[in-house]
């Protein structure tokens, strides 16, 4: 019991010990919950060093277009994101109770993308709208996520919507007046 106590406070999960005595598994050996309890606040967990490796500088360039803050989305939730203190270039989003550890991946397509890969969550950050997705889930966690800016853009393109790849491809050539002269009296020559 106290090893599992252990790993649940190392873990940062509460357990549920009953209000009736507790055995620790030895002969003879029975512990009230607030001995155990007493047990567990007495054990101190050292912060953990996390070794990061060197991000590249176009991943740094990434890093410094990433919007920070507490960020609305869809369904009155919201995400928060700050600057990871302890690595410059990541980030520590929040949703909820879930909180994220986040470091630039490079795109071809310029979208700023954050990704956590132990716990597979994803941010991506377009010009009108961000979004959380968990690749191990493969589901979104949060849609529709946009700050001040993004609501611009979002705004912007709803009065002036963009042309779609389906619509037919409309070419206009524009030819001045004097070249139309030029052209004919030189093919009146001839």
């Amino acid at each position: 019991m106290l090893k599992t106590l252990f790993w649940g406070v190392l873990m940062g999960v509460t357990l549920s010990i009953p209000a009736q005595a507790v055995s620790d598994g030895s002969k003879g050996s029975v512990k009230t919950r607030a001995s155990v309890a007493k047990s567990a606040r007495k054990l101190v967990v050292p912060p953990v060093e996390v070794a990061y490796s060197e991000l590249s500088a176009a991943q740094l360039v990434v890093a410094g277009n990433v919007a920070l803050g507490k960020i609305p989305c869809e369904l009155s939730a919201h995400v928060s994101i700050i600057a990871n203190p302890q690595s410059a270039g990541r980030f520590i989003l929040e949703l909820g109770q879930e909180k994220h550890f986040l470091e630039p991946v490079l795109t071809s397509t310029g979208a700023i993308r954050l990704e956590d890969a132990n716990s597979g969550a994803v941010w991506l950050q377009l010009a009108n709208k961000s979004m959380l997705m968990n690749q191990k889930q493969g589901k979104r966690l949060a849609d529709e996520c946009m700050n001040a800016d993004q609501l611009r853009v979002a705004q912007a393109l709803q009065r002036n919507p963009q042309p779609s790849l389906l619509d037919p491809l409309v070419i206009e050539v524009v030819v001045p007046a004097a070249g139309i002269g030029r052209i004919q009296e030189a093919s009146a020559t001839n």
